[in-house]
């Protein structure tokens, strides 16, 4: 499946139909990640039912701390 992350196309397996899914196949940190699915931010506790289809456009933050 196609979809749009971050402005690139990515292809991923099938099996991955949810943006939790997504974050752990990508190997995102799911609490430092910030996750907007077509233009809505979602909320940490809806990205495991949150599902995706292709053609979707998702914008993936993550913090990074350091100094």
């Amino acid at each position: 499946m196609q979809l749009t992350v971050n402005g690139h196309t990515v292809d991923v397996p099938i099996h991955v139909t949810t943006i939790g899914l997504l974050l752990d196949h990508l190997q995102l940190n799911k609490e430092l990640a910030i996750v907007e699915l077509n233009r809505v931010i979602l909320q940490k506790d809806e990205r495991d039912e949150a599902t995706i289809q292709p053609d979707d456009y998702i914008e993936i933050v993550q913090f990074v701390g350091g100094g």
